[in-house]
């Protein structure tokens, strides 16, 4: 969803994150705790079967949602599709869009631009900051 920076771990390229996914299987962090994984909204700890069952959507919607690269999911050492809620949350999101009326291409495009907007707000507001406090320094 952000053009030209690195991606948010298992999110479609565009995503921006400053921790870029790793590629290859989902290997778990034999230092990160149980608590961790679970407060992680990118840790992928759904399957495609409970992930398509929270959405009560198929197996197949999901499917769909790689060729429009709205996220990429991250594997299992097994090869198996791993989503994380934030997936899930853009995958609903599709969902919606799509029950709406909206082709699923467009469903996915709109929701990369949605998020490019709030990262491009995000950031303008913490530069502004900064100029905020540097101005107040001089």
């Amino acid at each position: 969803m952000r053009a030209s920076q690195p991606a948010r771990p298992g999110t479609h390229p565009a995503h921006h994150d400053p921790q870029p996914a790793q590629p290859g299987p989902v290997q778990d962090d034999p230092g990160a705790g149980l608590d961790d994984k679970l407060d992680d909204e990118d840790y992928p700890a759904y399957s495609m079967g409970r992930a398509a069952e929270i959405l009560g959507v198929t197996p197949g919607f999901l499917r769909s949602l790689d060729a429009p690269r709205l996220f990429v999911p991250q594997r299992s050492a097994g090869g198996h599709r791993r989503y994380s809620r934030y997936q899930l949350r853009l995958a609903q999101r599709a969902r919606d869009l799509v029950d709406q009326g909206t082709a699923l291409d467009a469903a996915c495009r709109i929701i990369i631009l949605e998020d490019q907007l709030t990262e491009a707000m995000r950031i303008n507001a913490q530069l502004q900051r900064r100029i905020d406090t540097d101005t107040e320094r001089d």
